[in-house]
């Protein structure tokens, strides 16, 4: 009986060891799966993203044996490319100039744009493995692959015409896909003589004007009454069955407390319903509307809008900030309603918001590379529309669809109206400094063609000029004429 009672106490122990074993085994296994599966992800998703990070060593030795390959528009004008001469000294070549400075950017001095979003298509040869390995052992460079672009040759043209001598940035996008037909930013500079220009570009008097910043996308604005879209929609979400009875008597001016708001002129616009608010752009109605709001809710509905938060987007950018909270005061409260206060944004980050809006809602992954193809012109990689997020819903967009074409019927924006197309928007004046006389103009909308081109939304803001409708608006007017012009 004892024997056998120490052969169980035995097969006990022996049991609880084979288990902490197979535990173990099983961690290990666990371990592994995960690890694999890391680098698998890391091969087929991260990797691209890591080879084209401007630190790493590793894209010097694909420039030592390729030749940078070029960039095109949509339309196949050459944007960058190459130039090698008799001793194998190379140049990079920038045919579109200062009109695609930014946007295409500079590969020198570091990168920038779409030379550093490409990086690591532009410096990978695709071409037959036979023909790379006669390269390799005759001490040449194979060429490259080409990144085809999604933007427009002569919508980039017209947009960076129309903006003209003022400091500023135009974003054109297509609402349905995200792609982005044209980005201008001024001031500008000559991408074929960076390197001559360097020394100048990044001197004390030229960081003041900032010619190298983008401001299309890392340029922060107060994005004045273009914001009532956003507060339109938080006040719309908090009164889901008044919002339609709102009303309001404008006299020109609200007060609370020690601070005065003024509509612009200090206009009197009479009695307002939310509608005609928006499309009179009444600062008064605005301001005793975000006494109203419930400030949490209204911060989430921003960060939901991406504001304080990253863009879907490869190139460089500056996040929008929303900074209002419970403990501001009313002035604050009333400043931020109407796009002042506080709050900043790019024009590219308003471009996303306005196509969301015109495509119901959703906002497609805005993307600037169509295709690649390799020396030889096969293709490599076609990019595909693709989905990003639901913003707002599709009874809020259609809401807000119908308050940017009465700006356009009955508003602020009577100026586009065109029997070619149907322009929908929003204008905006964002004062900047203590000077009430000094203000950027704004203007964000799409246009639409009944059975023709796609949709497209742009996003104009012009520094230092003076009210939306009389500098933004016009710019905007000049970009939906050629994208919708009658063919020849």
């Amino acid at each position: 009986m004892e024997k056998k009672l120490r052969q169980r106490a035995g097969s006990g122990k022996q049991t609880g060891e084979s288990r902490r074993l197979l535990g173990v085994t099983y961690a290990f296994l666990g371990i592994f799966l995960c690890l694999m599966g890391y680098i698998a992800y890391f091969q087929f998703e991260k990797s691209e993203q890591f080879i084209n990070n401007p630190y790493n060593r590793r894209q010097e030795l694909f420039a030592e044996r390729v030749v940078r390959g070029n960039i095109y528009s949509a339309d196949g004008v050459t944007l960058a490319e190459t130039v090698t001469d008799e001793e194998g000294n190379e140049t990079r070549k920038y045919p579109g100039g200062r009109i695609f400075a930014h946007v295409v950017g500079y590969s020198g001095h570091g990168r920038t744009g779409i030379e550093a979003a490409a990086n690591f298509s532009l410096l990978r040869s695709n071409i037959f493995y036979v023909e790379k390995a006669v390269s390799d052992l005759q001490g040449e460079k194979s060429p490259g692959d080409s990144v085809t672009t999604t933007l427009d040759y002569d919508i980039q043209l017209r947009a960076f015409d129309a903006l003209g001598r003022y400091d500023g940035a135009v974003v054109v996008m297509e609402p349905e896909t995200g792609k982005i037909l044209a980005m201008v930013s001024k001031p500008d500079f000559d991408p074929n003589t960076i390197d001559a220009d360097w020394e100048e570009l990044t001197s004390d008097d030229a960081e003041e004007d900032s010619v190298l910043l983008n401001r299309a996308t890392q340029g922060l604005y107060p994005p004045g009454s273009t914001f009532k879209l956003l507060t339109t929609l938080a006040y719309m979400r908090q009164n889901p069955e008044d919002y339609e009875t709102y009303s309001f008597q404008c006299t020109g001016s609200y007060t609370k407390g020690n601070k005065t708001i003024h509509c612009h002129n200090r206009k009197s616009h009479g009695s307002e319903d939310l509608m005609t608010s928006f499309a009179n752009s009444c600062n008064s109605s605005y301001a005793s509307l975000g006494l109203t709001l419930d400030i949490p809710e209204f911060q989430a509905l921003c960060d939901s809008m991406l504001f304080n938060s990253e863009l879907p987007v490869s190139f460089e950018y500056s996040e929008s900030s929303f900074v209002l909270s419970g403990q501001d005061d009313a002035a604050a409260v009333m400043e931020t309603a109407i796009g002042q206060g506080k709050t900043l944004v790019t024009p590219f980050h308003m471009a996303l918001l306005t196509s969301a809006i015109a495509n119901d809602g959703v906002l497609m992954r805005p993307y600037v590379i169509d295709h690649v193809t390799d020396a030889e012109g096969n293709l490599v990689t076609q990019y595909q529309p693709r989905q990003y997020r639901e913003l707002l819903s599709g009874e809020e967009a259609a809401v807000l669809q119908e308050y940017m074409r009465y700006v356009v019927e009955h508003g602020t924006a009577e100026s586009l109206k065109s029997d070619l197309y149907e322009a929908a928007g929003k204008t905006g004046s964002a004062e900047f400094s203590s000077n009430t006389d000094a203000s950027h103009s704004w203007f964000v909308g799409y246009a639409h063609q009944e059975n023709g081109k796609p949709d497209i939304a742009v996003a104009v803001l012009v520094e230092d000029s003076g009210i939306g409708s009389e500098y933004a608006v016009p710019i905007a007017q000049e970009i939906f004429e050629e994208y919708y012009r009658e063919e020849e």
